[in-house]
């Protein structure tokens, strides 16, 4: 797949290039700011874009708003957003947004997991929705007591936050050491409780739900 990459430090920029190629991917480009980023996925959209959350010239949420941007502009495009530490502001944004790229957020500490962070590259890739299990683990932690999440046991919390880390039924059942039927019985019940019409975005707006933590 065509990546055009976007991380301030040359360092990681570089090793993240590197990576990535020896995985079998074509990195396109890979940019400094948000600014450059923005305007190399304009001229070209890619199959995806890697950016990070802090970039010049601010330091503060560049990345993230740049990769809303582009989201809004570039539906298709599937967007792995990498940082330092969990900033939600823009997530329900990016994941609300129409179209068939993927949508990732993992801190950058899961990329020295090469094989997890590929993994999670590639589900984006095919338009699934991965979140870091330690941003899940925070939000959790902030939201679990506030609005529809509060009807929710503590088992149905668990279940829907492995949701939220890209894990199918099958995953999720061999985390939790349980049966697949008995996943897909909690599965249920949270979209009942959370008052999802059936279709096949369910799955997604229940991890919307999640990382809102509001109706």
């Amino acid at each position: 797949m065509s990546i055009v990459l976007a991380e301030d430090s040359l360092l990681l920029r570089e090793g993240l290039a590197s990576i990535l190629d020896r995985a079998g991917h074509h990195v396109r480009d890979a940019v400094g700011d948000a600014e450059t980023l923005v305007a190399v996925v304009r001229k070209d959209p890619p199959d995806l874009v890697i950016t990070d959350v802090r970039m010049p010239p601010g330091h503060s949420d560049e990345g993230l708003r740049a990769a809303a941007a582009i989201r809004a502009d570039h539906p298709a495009v599937g967007i792995l957003v990498l940082s330092q530490y969990v900033a939600d502001a823009y997530l329900p944004a990016l994941l609300e947004s129409t179209g068939g790229g993927g949508i990732g957020y993992l801190l950058k500490d899961r990329v020295g997991h090469v094989t997890e962070f590929l993994a999670s590259l590639d589900r984006v890739a095919c338009g699934g929705t991965v979140v870091d299990p330690e941003v899940v683990r925070q939000l959790l932690s902030r939201r679990q007591n506030d609005g529809p999440l509060a009807a929710l046991t503590p088992r149905e919390l668990e279940v829907l936050a492995l949701m939220a880390e890209g894990r199918i039924n099958a995953s999720i059942a061999a985390e939790l050491v349980v049966s697949e039927a008995a996943v897909r019985k909690h599965i249920g019940n949270i979209f009942a409780k959370l008052d999802l019409s059936d279709g096949l975005d369910r799955r997604v707006s229940a991890v919307l739900t999640y990382l809102r933590g509001t109706g």
